[in-house]
């Protein structure tokens, strides 16, 4: 039986996650996602992705973000008409994610046809998708929940194990067995996506009761930093939320629009409740926010089972409250500059580089009395990655713009586990047939970091992915 592997994104950078592996000459893809960044590289990156789809036999989906589901759509514009395997909630949110990538790169079109015909310029520049491509991509999309096994080819069985990231995240684990009758001569590989954190609000902790595998291709976004903990981070908040509210400034928080959202709200609505922080307008300006925080209602087998008692048995909603306001329209979020603070902004895109946040931040930056909240991952290159490493004047929608608002980093918000949680994850699964970790979707000096962490660990026999070189496994 020959097995080989290699990857086509994710490896030695975080996004773009794309992983294909062999088995007997039959392919399968875990992960079709986009590679996110600076804009201009990243189109150019998503444009050159080439796979002849006809080769493969299945896709496997590990969770809904935009680099994990991104070029799905263009999978299918290539010509793969097979299954793409999820969880139910994996399902509705890469629906979401796609659709909405899709509005956003029709309305970049529009823009920049505009730009060029005002400059005279020749247009060739095209979306990838349309929402027509997404609806298609769609209908291929076949729900397996967590700890049901099916096989997806004669030889190949699939079974999803809750990973804790986001609402419907998954562990791929793959077991490779060309004959039922002899079990001990199969091949399993786990394939992480990304890991969630212990103790996260909302979904569960990282599940370790899958099988022992032989080799796992682990994600290392985190691999050679520490998140503050749960109490530090609320304390960072509540602060934060204060010492904002005394200047009566306004409170900016880039963020995905998928889970950090609805954590953020969730740990505002508790310390409101407790008394904590003052009663302040919350706003979350983002229509996919909004439309996940929907999907989030209709997703309650994925709920931890703190939120499954507040929900489901006392009818309480851990995504709502009083002081909260989803704003969708475009006035609605052009109105919100013109308030006075105190007021929290919660709005994407996550690392600054789209969306409305850019219109928040050309507004606010320069304003002291402000401040920037930095909450989760920032790729190189990228505005929030800017605002993140302190540079004092940065380039937002063409202009530039002095910072002089406060910037505050609360690294204890991340979705991603760090070094030592990964590390305590392995030492809690079965690894007693383990052979090699494959280190995915980092960036190359947390990879080799993590490296020299899994090693001090007792992991020594580890290898750091090189884009589209083959694996043996």
């Amino acid at each position: 039986m020959s097995i080989k592997a290699f990857s086509l994104g994710a490896a030695q950078e975080v996004t773009g996650s794309k992983h294909v592996f062999e088995v007997n000459g039959r392919f399968y893809m875990v992960d079709c996602g986009a590679f996110q960044g600076k804009r201009k590289e990243s189109d150019e990156k998503n444009r050159n992705f080439d796979f002849d789809a006809d080769k493969l036999e299945a896709v496997l989906l590990t969770h809904g973000h935009l680099d994990h589901c991104g070029l799905l759509p263009v999978l299918a514009k290539k010509g793969y008409k097979g299954n793409i395997y999820a969880t139910p909630a994996t399902r509705d949110i890469a629906n979401l994610v796609m659709m909405d990538s899709a509005r956003i790169q029709a309305h970049d079109y529009e823009f920049l046809a505009k730009q060029a015909a005002k400059k005279g310029e020749k247009f060739t520049w095209r979306p990838l998708y349309d929402e027509n491509d997404c609806i298609a991509t769609a209908n291929q999309i076949v729900s397996l929940s967590y700890n049901r096994k099916m096989y997806i080819s004669p030889d190949v069985q699939l079974e999803f194990f809750d990973a804790g990231h986001i609402l419907g995240s998954a562990f791929a684990n793959v077991t490779i067995n060309p004959n039922p009758a002899e079990p001990e001569k199969e091949t399993r590989i786990l394939f992480t996506g990304d890991i969630g954190r212990k103790c996260k609000p909302i979904i569960r902790n990282p599940a370790t009761n899958m099988p022992a595998p032989d080799y796992i291709y682990l994600e290392s976004t985190y691999g050679n930093k520490l998140h503050d903990n749960h109490d530090v981070a609320m304390k960072e908040l509540e602060r934060i939320v204060r010492e904002a509210c005394a200047k009566k400034g306004k409170i900016i928080i880039p963020s995905f629009a998928i889970e950090r959202a609805q954590e953020l709200v969730f740990y505002l609505h508790l310390l409101t409740d407790q008394k904590k922080i003052p009663v302040v307008p919350i706003y979350v300006d983002s229509p996919m926010a909004s439309n996940a925080t929907s999907v989030f209602r209709v997703h309650p087998e994925c709920y931890d089972e703190s939120v499954n008692e507040a929900f489901l048995k006392h009818h309480k909603n851990p995504f709502g409250f009083n002081s909260l306001t989803f704003t969708t329209s475009v006035e609605d979020s052009k109105e919100l500059n013109k308030k006075e603070g105190p007021m929290i902004i919660i709005s994407a895109d996550g690392m600054c580089e789209a969306g409305r946040v850019l219109y928040h931040l050309a507004n606010e930056i320069s304003n002291p009395k402000n401040t920037i909240m930095i909450v989760g991952y920032m790729a190189e290159n990228t505005l929030g990655r800017r605002i993140f490493e302190g540079q004092k004047e940065v380039k937002i929608l063409g202009d530039m713009y002095k910072v002089q608002a406060k910037i505050e980093r609360c690294n204890g918000f991340s979705a991603h586990a760090d070094y030592n949680e990964m590390i305590e994850w392995l030492h809690e699964i079965d690894t007693s047939r383990l052979k090699k970790i494959f280190l995915i979707h980092g960036e190359k000096d947390q990879q080799e970091g993590f490296k020299q962490h899994l090693a001090e660990a007792g992991f020594p026999n580890v290898e750091i992915v090189e884009p589209e070189k083959e694996y043996d496994l």
